[in-house]
């Protein structure tokens, strides 16, 4: 993470880049037309984000698995 850059700047490259290489990457565009030809899009406008404090990489790791 660039600190440089907001959490918002980063989210929306994300999609972009994503939604791009879906499209460009799935041959069978008549599939993806059907069902995403108003916007080529796969994302929702929103994001959430929170912060994990001060914890090992250890209990992340934990976490997400737990997760399912």
């Amino acid at each position: 993470y660039n600190p440089t850059q907001s959490i918002l700047g980063i989210v929306r490259h994300f999609k972009q880049i994503s939604t791009y290489r879906i499209w460009r990457q799935n041959n069978n565009h008549l599939v993806l037309n059907k069902h995403f030809r108003v916007e080529k899009t796969f994302w929702s406008d929103g994001y959430f984000v929170c912060s994990i404090g001060n914890v090992s990489q250890e209990t992340i790791q934990k976490y997400i698995e737990s997760q399912g």
